[in-house]
């Protein structure tokens, strides 16, 4: 999957949502709501602990991540969301998955079907784009004060679990089967400093965008990642 780096999505995703923390915040509170309904002790619930790690990634405050757990573990609270995944074409024919957390699926739907009609794209069937991407374990490490040289690297990162290894211009970028992620992670932050942790899905094939396509493909992310019910989106574009 030469050229098509993640961290560098990330950076860009990053750059734009600056402005939106409290958004992000809100749509966090939400998932560590839906991961702590398994328990409130992320040493205990892994699921939980991918979700944290998410919150601290994007400095999210201590007090708002206490309150949503406390909120998922009070049972008296009855709020139910459940878990969607959206499959559809952008501008291009760039593939995109959207994946959120709702209490009305019609408003879900119908909010992101219209982000894609509206922006050159389309909403698939279920299994449309999906097969053109596969579930990852992602870690980013940071190059910065990095001593160990590539080959060294290379054999650390290998021998930790993971699978696939990325040089990219800020970061490391390593991929692991989704099932060994947790141990890599924890192995790998022993040694080296870790930019970015997460679960992802990684593009299968690239898609390269045209030019002229780029600001249109780009005002239709921005509105499905706007969206209170979208939890995460990903994209097959390379540009």
């Amino acid at each position: 999957m030469a050229g098509h780096s993640k961290w560098k999505n990330i950076q860009k995703r990053k750059n734009a949502q600056d402005s939106k923390k409290g958004k992000i915040f809100q749509k966090l509170s939400r998932e560590i709501y839906v991961a702590a309904k398994n328990g409130g002790d992320p040493d205990l619930n892994p699921s939980l602990r991918l979700v944290l790690d998410k919150a601290k990634s994007a400095n999210m405050p201590n007090d708002n991540v206490e309150r949503a757990i406390k909120r998922a573990t009070d049972s008296a609270d009855g709020a139910n969301y459940d878990e969607v995944v959206y499959e559809g074409y952008g501008p291009g024919g760039i593939g995109v998955l959207v994946y959120g957390l709702t209490d009305n699926h019609n408003r879900t739907g119908t909010n992101i079907r219209t982000a894609f009609n509206h922006n050159g794209g389309n909403l698939g069937e279920k299994g449309s784009v999906a097969f053109q991407f596969e579930r990852k374990g992602y870690i980013a490490i940071e190059r910065e004060g990095l001593e160990d040289d590539e080959d060294t690297l290379m054999m650390n990162i290998l021998e930790a679990g993971a699978e696939d290894m990325e040089m990219s211009e800020d970061v490391v970028e390593v991929y692991t089967a989704p099932t060994d992620f947790t141990a890599v992670r924890d192995a790998l932050a022993e040694n080296y400093t870790l930019a970015q942790s997460e679960l992802t899905m990684k593009p299968n094939i690239s898609v390269p965008l045209d030019e002229a396509l780029v600001e249109e493909f780009e005002a239709m992310i921005d509105i499905i990642e706007d969206d209170d019910d979208v939890t995460d989106v990903y994209h097959n574009a390379e540009y």
